[in-house]
């Protein structure tokens, strides 16, 4: 064991020793001759040490090389050098090249195996230290090799990174309990792709559940196997598919809303009273709620309220004095309402605003589930293979018809027909199926905590920075939808559901969405202003890695598409190369068919052999 991984060290290759001054944290190279002319910033390194008595190997990136040259930075040589160019005895022969290298993770040999250690002295100046390649990383982490997954090589270099996800569960490969995760990084900077390659780590484990929601629709193209946009067309459907876990994908249009709140609110935005001649917002939110509990005293149904007799009863209502002096104190207000229903045509209101609304609420559409009945399938935990659920709140979703628009009822169809009909939709109602959703999720994770079992899920959120955003949002569902996320991520992880947010921009995230993740990818995009500074408050005193970050450069200034390069930043326990969290860079995959090959997900492996139980075989 010892003795094969000390000769792969010494077959690695060495590019320095220890110089000095060196401390545990950061470790001095003083580069050898032999490789000044090598890009060694970004490489992984490692050296070898006694340590109590045993032998102990850690693990480092370089971060940064630096030239001296003490005879150039004398004034009479300066001015030589400026005459000359150079001076044949002192330039380039008087070099020294010394670099940084960030110590993340160390190992001890012992007599059952390696095991993490600390560096707890500094090793003697003149200590070799070599480049780290597969085989050695192989070696080092054969007893965790089944938990190893990989989303790419170490940044500017060949070694492939070994990353592990672990599901929140205990036993075999499991963390134990929940931790929240995050991807940042401008658009185009691979955020997507690699959030994808992450959800499939995650399948791997037939008792984790995954849910996302979806704002976009980007992820339900790709569980649905549509043909996503972009260039990395990963084949997520045919890999969930052989990993044997179930995919649902539900539109909003597969969704039925539960809460007579949300009908409240939800026709409140349709504008319905505004048509209706009642113009101030508060009277239009009084008239709804009168609506609302007339509704409820007449034993309504949320579910029916798309038949015609239902909306009968509501405009017969809203013709009623009693009614009216409920949401309009004076009588002239209650006369302009009347004149104004009077001159409304109710047909046309029924078709184009209560139809659209009532249907998000109609429970007989084909293929339709409550968000309360979908909540509790996620998380029902009997399951041999628990599902990963996609909500697609996309607008296009919400607007699309399944029919053509000769068959909508304003020219004619069948108001029978549900998947005729468009729902109303737009941002606000997507906050509040949002919302509901998260209502949800928090009830189902307090439940399953008074039951004494973790719900072992992974809820995947995109675009974060829109819902739980720092600056005061606007509208009072948006506010709501903030508040609630951010008290599901402060919560709901000792329940056993993690969180997985996507954004755009660090700035602009909640702080305390961000104070409770543990592990965080950061693409390239965030080495500016506001941005950079929220970076530089999250890696903490470790300038040599914001300086390494803004080395990444811009994926679309690649000259084709096979040359693009999506860099990342990673902090937090992710890799057993990162005992402490230290930053750790690579380069994501660029290439389909390796990140299948080397996490053995390709369709060309064994149909036999379960994808879950693979080795890594070298």
């Amino acid at each position: 064991m010892g003795l094969e991984l000390d000769q792969l060290v010494d077959q690695a290759e060495r590019i320095g020793v220890i110089g000095s001054p060196s401390s545990s944290s950061a470790i001095s190279l003083e580069i050898l001759a032999s490789a000044v002319n090598k890009k060694l910033v970004g490489e992984l390194a490692l050296f070898r040490y006694q340590q109590d008595g045993f032998p102990h190997y850690a693990l480092g990136q370089i971060t940064e090389v630096t030239l001296r040259n003490v005879w150039h930075e004398d004034p009479t040589m300066r001015s030589l050098v400026r005459q000359r160019g150079r001076i044949d005895t002192v330039s380039e022969r008087q070099d020294t090249h010394a670099g940084e290298m960030v110590i993340s993770a160390v190992f001890s040999a012992g007599v059952n195996g390696y095991c993490p250690s600390i560096l707890g002295t500094v090793p003697a100046t003149g200590t070799p230290i070599c480049l780290v390649n597969d085989r050695v990383l192989d070696e080092l982490l054969s007893p965790y090799r089944d938990q190893l997954f990989y989303l790419g090589h170490v940044y500017g270099s060949k070694p492939l990174l070994p990353l592990w996800f672990k599901h929140f569960d205990t036993g075999p490969q499991g963390a134990g309990e929940a931790y929240h995760l995050g991807i940042f990084g401008k658009t185009g900077s691979g955020k997507s792709v690699l959030a994808k390659m992450i959800l499939l780590a995650y399948a791997r484990y037939p008792q984790m559940a995954l849910l996302v929601i979806d704002p976009q629709g980007e992820f339900a193209k790709d569980a649905r196997g549509e043909a996503a946009s972009g260039a990395f067309q990963l084949p997520m459907r045919r890999i969930l598919n052989r990993l044997g876990k179930p995919v649902q994908v539900y539109s909003v249009r597969d969704l039925v809303l539960d809460r007579w709140y949300l009908f409240e609110q939800i026709l409140l935005e349709s504008g319905f009273f505004q048509r209706l001649g009642v113009k101030a917002a508060e009277n239009q939110r009084q008239a709804a709620e009168v609506i609302s509990e007339q509704l409820r005293k007449n034993h309504g149904r949320l579910a029916d309220l798309h038949k015609r007799e239902s909306f009968d009863k509501v405009w017969r209502w809203l013709r009623e004095e009693r009614i009216q002096v409920q949401f309009y104190g004076s009588k002239e207000a209650r006369e302009r309402v009347t004149q104004q229903i009077a001159a409304t045509n109710p047909n046309e209101l029924y078709q184009n605003v209560w139809l659209p609304v009532t249907q998000l609420f109609r429970d007989d559409r084909q293929g339709a589930q409550k968000v309360e009945r979908l909540l509790s399938d996620l998380f029902t935990p009997e399951q041999a293979q628990r599902p990963l659920v996609v909500i697609d709140l996309s607008v296009e979703q919400g607007t699309n018809t399944t029919n053509g628009w000769d068959t909508l009822p304003l020219f004619g169809g069948d108001v029978s027909e549900s998947q005729s009909i468009p729902l109303f939709w737009n941002e606000t109602i997507q906050s509040l199926v949002i919302k509901r959703l998260l209502e949800g999720i928090r009830t189902a994770a307090e439940q399953a905590y008074q039951q004494n079992r973790s719900l072992n899920t992974l809820v995947l959120m995109d675009e974060a920075h829109r819902l739980a955003p720092r600056e005061e949002p606007d509208s009072d569902e948006e506010k709501a939808v903030r508040a609630i996320l951010i008290d599901a991520a402060r919560t709901t992880r000792k329940y056993g559901v993690g969180w997985f947010f996507i954004s755009q921009t660090l700035s602009s995230l909640h702080r305390e969405i961000l104070e409770q993740l543990r592990i965080f990818f950061f693409g390239f995009g965030l080495g500016m202003g506001s941005e950079f500074k929220a970076l530089g408050e999250l890696v903490g005193g470790r300038s040599k890695a914001l300086d390494l970050y803004q080395l990444f450069r811009d994926p679309h200034s690649s000259f084709d598409i096979a040359s693009r390069e999506y860099s990342f930043m990673t902090i937090g326990p992710v890799s057993p190369l990162s005992f402490a969290g230290t930053p750790l860079f690579f380069n994501a995959f660029n290439s389909v068919q390796e990140f299948l090959d080397t996490n053995r997900l390709s369709d060309y492996c064994s149909p036999q052999q379960p994808i879950h139980a693979f080795k890594r075989n070298n």
